[in-house]
């Protein structure tokens, strides 16, 4: 909530704050009816109070129970009293997790109308009208997805942790692959391996594997033969026999070509992504990449040609050097090329990211916000609809990335992934196995190592662990 409210302070934590210093003091009671939180707010020399409260009956669960219902009373105690002191409401209200769409969607799955749940995050949570639309959208297309879900169906992620160059704002675990080329072999070799042991402990568990995501870093920085030994050992060993959908990300055109395409195509991929971020040459300058708006325009014309008929396209809201003039030229130009799904980002200064440890001119949250507004008239008003979305710390604005679709062409990888519907398998290093109970919701994470030389060290325990994670 601070983040939300006061995006350029942070925390300290003194024994109390000198007299008039801004700062927040949180207290909480516990009577015999409810529960009661208190926020006591000084900014700017001006004590702001809110408080809020619940019935003390949702205190008496389990632990997680007890903890969520204070946290919320206390969360919007002091989300009360920053609104006053600021004047203003965030465009997401009180709502500061990754997953707003679960609010509704959980309220749904419990028997409340859309009105209803409509209701919870105007009402309840603040929320601007315009994101509520967002938030509805993305649930009724959250619950579509979980209706067509198999109980041995999984999703897949498999992870390639190599680009051609660094972006500005990215803070993914990949290497620059200039740098080091001499990892890639060995790591596809391991990769490789763990293929095959996911396979065999997906078979002897009953596991089907429903939707794959082939991602990074830039997958296809791998060369054609690479990837051929990667998707061939994918066919040969996975349950693939159910697989409804098949995404590589092919995001940068300068690694696209058409051997590349060629062997995606033969091996039952549909779907890829051709990631412009802008169609400004001057903005792809600013963020470092090495080509050009024009290579974007050529890479699309050629997966067509060899017969993609779904592809991704992004664009990032807030990029150093863009302006909103130059975002709408860049969202017009990407209608113009009509892909099946466009994903509008807002940027987020990542920890790690050059952009975040350099610094550098970006847009206002203002700016980045029309952006958005921008690319919500134009995307609804082309035919497409938004089918999931999610938030992140440090995005400008306090805003959302979104995911739009043409009808009939969600991407179910992303659905189920962001809004953790059922089991995610990853394989390869900085992949994030989450092992999903349908029934009550609950979630084990298990984690591979983050970079390329730990996975490889640790190959031989990641490839018990894939065999047997179903059973343990």
């Amino acid at each position: 909530m601070l983040l939300t409210l006061f995006p350029a302070q942070r925390p300290e934590y003194p024994d109390a704050p000198a007299n008039g210093e801004d700062g927040l003091h949180l207290s909480l009671f516990q009577g015999k009816k409810w529960v009661t939180a208190q926020a006591r707010l000084v900014w700017q020399g001006v004590c702001h109070t809110a408080t809020r409260r619940c019935p003390a009956a949702e205190l008496q669960g389990d632990e997680l129970a007890r903890d969520r219902a204070c946290q919320r009373i206390l969360k919007l105690a002091f989300f009360q009293a920053g609104t006053q002191a600021l004047g203003s409401c965030p465009p997401w209200g009180a709502l500061t997790g990754v997953r707003p769409v679960k609010l509704p969607t959980r309220a749904m799955q419990q028997g409340k109308t859309a009105a209803q749940a409509r209701r919870i995050l105007a009402r309840d949570y603040f929320v601007a009208p315009d994101k509520v639309d967002l938030a509805m959208d993305c649930a009724r297309a959250s619950m579509a997805a979980d209706r067509s879900l198999k109980p041995e169906e999984v999703s897949l992620y498999v992870g390639i942790p190599f680009c051609p160059s660094r972006c500005a704002y990215c803070s993914f675990i990949s290497a620059d692959v200039g740098r080091s080329l001499k990892l890639v072999e060995p790591y596809l070799n391991g990769l490789l391996q763990e293929v095959e042991q996911a396979g065999l402990g997906l078979r002897e568990a009953g596991k089907r594997v429903r939707t794959v995501y082939v991602g990074g870093g830039t997958p296809t920085t791998l060369n054609a033969g690479q990837m051929d030994a990667l998707l061939g050992c994918m066919r040969r060993h996975l349950p693939l026999e159910g697989c409804t959908e098949f995404t590589v990300e092919a995001g940068r055109p300068d690694t696209i070509d058409l051997e590349k395409l060629q062997v995606l195509k033969q091996y039952g991929v549909d779907r890829i992504s051709i990631n412009p971020q802008t169609l400004e040459d001057h903005v792809l300058d600013a963020i470092g990449r090495q080509h050009s708006a024009g290579d974007i325009a050529q890479a699309y014309e050629l997966a067509r040609q060899v017969g993609f008929a779904c592809i991704n396209m992004d664009l990032i809201a807030g990029l150093p050097r863009d302006s909103l003039d130059g975002f709408c030229r860049s969202l017009n130009g990407v209608l113009a090329m009509a892909p099946e799904n466009i994903t509008v980002h807002t940027l987020a200064l990542k920890k790690g990211s050059r952009l975040m440890e350099q610094g550098g001119a970006v847009p206002d949250g203002d700016q980045v916000s029309r952006m958005l507004d921008f690319s919500n008239e134009a995307l609804r008003g082309s035919g497409y609809a938004p089918y999931y979305l999610y938030r992140q710390k440090y995005m400008s604005g306090s805003l959302e990335n979104v995911g739009w679709t043409l009808p009939g062409r969600e991407n179910v990888y992303n659905i189920c992934m962001m809004e953790e519907l059922h089991s995610v398998l990853s394989l390869g290093a900085g992949g994030v196995t989450k092992l999903v109970d349908r029934k009550t919701g609950a979630i084990r994470r298990i984690a591979n190592p983050k970079f390329p030389y730990e996975y490889m060290e640790q190959l031989p325990d990641i490839l018990a662990q894939k065999r047997t994670m179903w059973t343990e």
